[in-house]
Order: structure tokens, then C-alpha cells, then sequence
């Protein structure tokens, strides 16, 4: 099963969510790492050092963070940007179905988008 973090401003209603439907879920707040106000480069290496895919809102900002850690050969273990858009429950079904089904490392330097199409 993936590993997850979910950033500082991800919506706690998610989290909470998805940890409801499925209670062995593996997903850590930023805040609850000790994250709280780093800044993307920062949040990035730790998620890279704790093998965790990213989830986020921020699609201005830590993606081009994300980009330069793959083009300086850095590890970066996935990223989820979820647009604000989407219903609570569409995320959580979304982000289950890509829990329950992907391979440990399968998202490694990997932007994706929810939804996913």
C-alpha cells in the first residue's frame, strides 16, 4: 500500500475521510511531522525521505519545486495535486482506488492530477 503525506493546507476533511473508509491507511499530515510553514523544497525532501507520495492543493507552487528535483536527479516519490473543485467524496474514492491498487514506488517522478482521466 502507498505511503502517504498530505501537505499543510490539504483539506483535513480528506484526510479524516479517507482514514474512516479505510483505517490502515498509511497517510501523515505534514503538521503532525513537525512540517508546519516549510517551505516546498523542504516538505519535498522529507516526503522523498520518508517514501511518501504527496498529496496537495498547491498547484502554483510545488510543482515547479517537484520538477527541480527530478531534473537535479533528486528523489521525489510522487505528488497528487487535487483541484479544490472536486467534491470530499469524489477525492476520497479517487484516492482510495490509487492506494488499494498501485505497487509500492509505482508514482516515483510522478505529477498526477485528480481527477485522474
Amino acid at each position: 500500500m502507498l505511503r502517504l503525506a498530505a501537505d499543510e493546507n490539504f483539506r483535513y476533511a480528506i484526510v479524516r475521510g479517507l482514514r474512516r473508509r479505510n483505517p490502515s491507511i498509511d497517510i501523515v499530515r505534514i503538521q503532525d511531522a513537525g512540517l508546519t510553514s516549510a517551505d516546498d523544497p523542504t516538505v519535498l525532501e522529507w516526503a522523498a525521505q520518508a517514501g511518501r507520495v504527496l498529496l496537495t492543493h498547491d498547484v502554483t507552487t510545488i510543482t515547479s519545486h517537484a520538477y527541480e528535483r527530478l531534473r537535479s536527479g533528486q528523489r521525489m516519490p510522487g505528488i497528487f495535486q487535487v483541484t479544490q473543485t472536486l467534491s470530499v467524496a469524489q477525492v476520497i474514492d479517487e484516492l482510495l482506488l490509487v492506494v488499494e491498487c498501485s505497487l509500492e514506488g509505482e508514482w516515483e517522478g510522478q505529477i498526477r492530477y485528480l481527477p485522474l482521466r
